[in-house]
């Protein structure tokens, strides 16, 4: 994935993270990691219709979370990597700054700490 400028955005990365919103989508994502899967299939565990669940995977296609293939009267859906690698390199990005700065904070406590036991020793 090419980092997009800031303030430029980047449809892929927005199409993964609506996708990924709906708790629905992320539980045929999971049921999908383990193998391809037909509507029929992926309906089952769900109070809706397959018209509904048809729905959810053509958003996930659309993010290029799946691809949809052709068996027969069958279209198995099956997960595709490379959309949530994108999603995992962006958001890793932002785990490495957040570590920094919690990191600095903790320096910082430890500093603040360190001088208030020094000026509790001198007050005795």
């Amino acid at each position: 994935m090419q980092p997009s400028s800031y303030g430029q955005p980047d449809r892929r990365l927005d199409a993964t993270f609506a996708a990924l919103a709906d708790p629905t989508r992320r539980a045929i994502l999971a049921r999908l990691a383990s193998g391809q899967a037909s509507v029929t299939e992926l309906a089952a565990p769900f109070a809706m219709s397959q018209a509904a669940v048809s729905k959810h995977l053509k958003v996930l296609e659309r993010a290029g979370l799946i691809s949809r293939g052709r068996d027969a009267q069958r279209r198995p859906s099956r997960m595709e990597v490379r959309a949530l690698a994108d999603a995992t390199e962006w958001l890793e990005r932002y785990r490495k700054i957040w570590e920094n700065n919690y990191q600095a904070l903790d320096e910082l406590l430890e500093e603040l700490r360190h001088d208030a036991t020094k000026r509790g020793r001198k007050k005795r």
